[in-house]
């Protein structure tokens, strides 16, 4: 809600909506996890609560549906400049150890990465996946030039940048 996404969110140019799997569960006591079929340590989250939840928001099917996962090829730029286009993600953040398969091969189009390592949850994922894409809707970024020299534009790196003063600490532009 805040810096170059809160504005963009104000000035209507994205949307952004968080929802809590929990408001689905059948589960009277709100559970939403349950021990790994078959054994092992930490939980994994339900089917139900997960399949019901997408169902009530994307309905027609309409958006494309990602599970944000560390299992898959990691996160590119030629996927962010694909994923930019959509009109509409539905991005399923996982915790614990994940969420049952089932839900994957029934409800999700794609898996994405941003690195190989584990977090707690799937949330700081979905925001990089969302500040990333949100930088190529039109309006969103201070000037529409903004993204047409950048690191990774071309397959290099970008230069080093510098700004005022010439000089700062004996090092100068």
């Amino acid at each position: 809600n805040s810096g170059v996404l809160g504005r963009a969110m104000e000035n209507g140019l994205i949307s952004v909506k968080a929802v809590n799997i929990r408001d689905y569960t059948a589960d009277k006591h709100g559970k939403c996890d349950d021990t790994p079929f078959g054994g092992g340590a930490g939980m994994v989250m339900t089917p139900q609560p997960i399949h019901d939840a997408i169902k009530a928001l994307d309905p027609g099917r309409e958006a494309l549906r990602i599970y944000m996962s560390p299992k898959v090829k990691t996160l590119a730029q030629a996927t962010v400049l694909r994923l930019a286009k959509q009109e509409r993600l539905l991005i399923l953040c996982g915790n614990y150890e994940g969420v049952d398969q089932r839900v994957i091969d029934e409800d999700i189009d794609e898996e994405i990465s941003i690195g190989d390592y584990v977090l707690t949850g799937g949330e700081l994922p979905a925001m990089v996946l969302i500040n990333a894409c949100a930088r190529y809707v039109k309006g969103v970024l201070g000037s529409e030039h903004s993204t047409d020299e950048e690191s990774f534009v071309g397959g290099l790196l970008e230069y080093p940048q510098y700004t005022r003063p010439r000089e700062y600490l004996g090092r100068e532009v």
